[in-house]
C-alpha cells in the first residue's frame, strides 16, 4: 500500500513539474487534516506518507500551531495552559479545554489531536469570482503616468473577460482595486442589472468605479474583479476590445 502511495505521489509531482516547471511538496494521508500537516513536513519538493500509526511519532511532537485552525490567539491561550505540542493537546483534560474554549471548539481540538477529520475531499467547486491585477515596477502618478495606467487597466479588463469566456461564466458585480504607494487599498464595486463577460462592458463598469476613487496618491497596484458569477448560457460572445479611455487624468 505504501509503495502504491509513493508511486502516486511521485506521478503527481512529475505532472506538476511538467505543467508548471515548479516543484511541490505532497503528503498522502488518511484525511485532509493529516495531509495538510504532512505537506509541511518535508519542504521543499517533499513527499510524505502518513498513516494513523504515525500519529504519536510524527504528529504529536509538532507545535500545536502547526494545525490549520489553531490561530495565534488560540495558540497563546493553549501555551498559557502548558499545551505547546499536538501531543500535549491529545493528553489535555477535556473539561479544561471546554472551560477555556467552549464545547464546540474544545471538542474539535480533542478530535484533531487524535488525527480525526471526517471532512469530505472536494475536488472541484464553482468559482465565486475571477480577477486579474498588476503591480507596477515604480509608483505611478494618476495624471502624469496615464499613458501607462490606462492601457494596463484596459488590458486587465480584457484578461478578465478572456478568463470568463474561457471558463463559461459571466458576472453581475464588477470591482476595481487600487493599492497606493502607502500600501492602503481602496476597492469599489458596481452591481449590474445583467451579467457580463464582455471586455468593453467590464471596462465601462470599471470606469464608473474609478470615478469614485480619489486619485490623490501614487499608485502601486491596480486590479479588476468580476463577482456574482453565473454560468453563461449558449455560446459566449467574442471578446470585444475594451476602449482605452479611462479617467486617470482627473
Amino acid at each position: 500500500m505504501e509503495g502504491e502511495s509513493q508511486d502516486l505521489g511521485n506521478r503527481i509531482k512529475a505532472a506538476v513539474r511538467q505543467a508548471t516547471s515548479l516543484t511541490c511538496s505532497i503528503a498522502i494521508a488518511p484525511n485532509k487534516l493529516l495531509a495538510k500537516i504532512g505537506s509541511e513536513l518535508d519542504k521543499p519538493d517533499g513527499l510524505t506518507i502518513l498513516s494513523m500509526a504515525d500519529l504519536e511519532t510524527r504528529i504529536w511532537p509538532l507545535a500545536a500551531k502547526k494545525v490549520n485552525g489553531i490561530g495565534p490567539r488560540a495558540n497563546e491561550r493553549l501555551a498559557s495552559m502548558g499545551i505547546t505540542t499536538v501531543g500535549d493537546l491529545a493528553a489535555a483534560d477535556p473539561g479544561l479545554l471546554q472551560e477555556h474554549f467552549g464545547h464546540t471548539y474544545a471538542a474539535w481540538l480533542a478530535r484533531i489531536a487524535r488525527g480525526l477529520d471526517d471532512r469530505a475531499v472536494v475536488v472541484s467547486s464553482e468559482p465565486k469570482s475571477m480577477s486579474r491585477e498588476t503591480t507596477f515596477e515604480r509608483d505611478m502618478h494618476a495624471s502624469r503616468d496615464r499613458a501607462t495606467l490606462t492601457p494596463a487597466l484596459t488590458r486587465l479588463c480584457e484578461r478578465v473577460a478572456e478568463d470568463l469566456q474561457c471558463k463559461g461564466y459571466s458576472g453581475r458585480t464588477v470591482g476595481l482595486k487600487i493599492r497606493f504607494a502607502d500600501f492602503k487599498i481602496v476597492t469599489r464595486d458596481l452591481s449590474l442589472p445583467e451579467p457580463v463577460a464582455d471586455a468593453a462592458a467590464i471596462r465601462r463598469a470599471v470606469g464608473e468605479c474609478l470615478k469614485r476613487v480619489p486619485l490623490d496618491r501614487r499608485i502601486r497596484l491596480i486590479g479588476v474583479r468580476i463577482g456574482s458569477l453565473d454560468r453563461a448560457t449558449g455560446d459566449a460572445p467574442a471578446a470585444t476590445p475594451a476602449q482605452s479611455e479611462l479617467p486617470f487624468d482627473r
